[in-house]
Parts: C-alpha cells; sequence; structure tokens
C-alpha cells in the first residue's frame, strides 16, 4: 500500500481557515498524472498540489483543480513551499537576504523566494510569474451577460482581455465594488463553452477598490463546474490582473496590495509588484504568507 504525506494550507493569510485552501501531496514521484487528477477531485480542494524531485530545480510542482491540469498557480505554489517549510524538507531562512530556489513546473522553472519570519511567525514566500502575454480582446456584450452584468458595468474605457503569466485568465475589469458584488455564474454552461473555445482558464473579475483600506483592488475568480464556482484567493490571476493594470496605466504604482475573498469569509491579501515598463513588462512577483491548518497521511 503506497502511501503520501500530505497538508492542507491556507494560503494568502495569517489566520487559519482564512485565504484560500490549497491540498500539498509530497513525495509524489511515483503518481502519474490521471491518479494526480483523481485525488485532486478526491481532495476537492480549489486546487492540489503535487511535489517531486527535480533533476534541473529545487523541487518539481504539479498543479491539479479538481476538473484539470493548470501551468501555474499561485496559491498552491505559497503553500507547496509553507509545507515544504512545515515538514523540515525545506530549512527556514534566519538570515537578512531571501533565500532563493528554483520550481520546475509544468512548462518549465520559476523562481520564487522565501523571506525569513520570526520564530512561530508564518515565513513570507514570493513567486516571480512569467512575462506577461497579452491575448484575444472579447466583446462584452458577449461576455458580461454570461456573469448577470451588462456593458455598463464595464470599467469605462477599459476592454475585456485574455492576459496570461504562466496561465492565461480573462480579466474583466469592472466600475465599482456595486457591479462587482452583483456579478454571478447564472450561465455555467455558457461561461463554460466560451472558456474552451477561447482557450483560458477561468475568469477574473475585478474593481479599482479594495475591501479594506489597505487594498487598492478587490477580485472574485469565477471557475465553472466541477470546480469551486468562486475561487478565494487567486495567485496567477492576480498577476495577470497586474499585468494588464500596469500596462493599460491604471495603477498609479507598480507595488500594490490584491484583496480577495472577503465576501466568502476567506479575507486574502497578495503583495503585488509589476517590474518593467508598462509597454515592456519582465514579469509579476507576488508574496504572501500560508498557514497549514490539516497535516495526515493518503495512503492507496
Amino acid at each position: 500500500m503506497a502511501a503520501y504525506p500530505f497538508l492542507l494550507v491556507d494560503a494568502f493569510t495569517e489566520t487559519a481557515l482564512g485565504g484560500n485552501s490549497c491540498a500539498v501531496v509530497l513525495d509524489a514521484d511515483d503518481l502519474p498524472p490521471e491518479r494526480m487528477q483523481q485525488l485532486a477531485r478526491e481532495f476537492n480542494q480549489p486546487e492540489t498540489a503535487f511535489v517531486r524531485r527535480s533533476a534541473s530545480a529545487d523541487f518539481a510542482v504539479r498543479y491539479f483543480t479538481p476538473a484539470e491540469e493548470i501551468p501555474l498557480a499561485g496559491h498552491p505554489t505559497i503553500a507547496t513551499l509553507t509545507a515544504l517549510l512545515h515538514t523540515g524538507r525545506l530549512a527556514r531562512p534566519t538570515g537578512p537576504t531571501e533565500l532563493a530556489l528554483t520550481l520546475e513546473l509544468l512548462h518549465g522553472p520559476i523562481a520564487v523566494a522565501v523571506e525569513a519570519a520570526e520564530p512561530g511567525q508564518p515565513c513570507r514566500i514570493h513567486m516571480t510569474q512569467r512575462r506577461p502575454v497579452f491575448g484575444p480582446v472579447h466583446d462584452a456584450a458577449e461576455v458580461l451577460p454570461m456573469f448577470g452584468l451588462t456593458p455598463g458595468d464595464l470599467l469605462p474605457g477599459a476592454v475585456i482581455q485574455t492576459v496570461s503569466t504562466g496561465t492565461p485568465q480573462l480579466m474583466v475589469p469592472l466600475r465599482d465594488m456595486d457591479a462587482l458584488r452583483r456579478a454571478g455564474l447564472p450561465q455555467p454552461a455558457a461561461l463554460e463553452a466560451y472558456r474552451q473555445a477561447s482557450g483560458f482558464f477561468s475568469s477574473h473579475l475585478f474593481c479599482l477598490q479594495g475591501a479594506t483600506p489597505a487594498g487598492q483592488t478587490f477580485a472574485r475568480h469565477i471557475c465553472t463546474p466541477p470546480d469551486v464556482l468562486e475561487d478565494p484567493v487567486t495567485g496567477s490571476a492576480t498577476g495577470g490582473m497586474a499585468a494588464y493594470l500596469w500596462h493599460y496605466g491604471l495603477l498609479t504604482s507598480p507595488t500594490f496590495v490584491a484583496e480577495q475573498g472577503h465576501w466568502l469569509g476567506r479575507a486574502g491579501t497578495v503583495q503585488v509588484q509589476v517590474l518593467g515598463p508598462p509597454h515592456a513588462i519582465e514579469a509579476v512577483r507576488i508574496s504572501g504568507t500560508a498557514v497549514v491548518v490539516v497535516q495526515g497521511l493518503l495512503t492507496l
């Protein structure tokens, strides 16, 4: 009987049962993709990470939602590094210099770093996502009704566009908190068909207001079944959103605080830094802490 250590980790929070939950399965080298997909359905978390050995990086990780594998994800990256620290597979840094690492993902390596913290406090994890790719622009009159909205709910002068910093996401900038709160998923089948035809992973709706005075943006991340209908706090989509906002001149600073999940009772905070000028963005760096809430052994 094969056994695999696993942890449930809440990412982008310093408080257990906040942020976004992720299952992290360790020592998963012998699990084929189809078994990883089955386990992601069994855990039924927004995402499940499978940590493996790597010949070219410090660790290799594969990310799965209940429905599919995704090439890059933010909250599972924060959760994975926290799980490795918690289990002693990665030593906590003690000096003023960040511990720099590489993770081998499905489409190649990314840079991550661990910031030292006081004993008993969670380390802040930094993730550098890929150079953004700005994809197709979408018709607001076609897209917004799938969320129960109208073109008048769009941020004036803005466009709906697919943006990827490693995973393509549909960026939907809304005019205010009221429009964001009214957004729903009255047409899940239509959105799933549109998603498949357009080639993006899921939909990121956001506005230029924080849920608290500390935030500059607030977002909702809408998915289609069998994935969770709303992902509480998202890292890769926040990276794409940051690239979008900086590229289109909608940010006054490349460094800001993104908030998400408050209306779901899972408040989360993402520290964001866009690297490079708006016309030539090099990468997006997201940062956050996480908390381990469950540790166990999976037997098959």
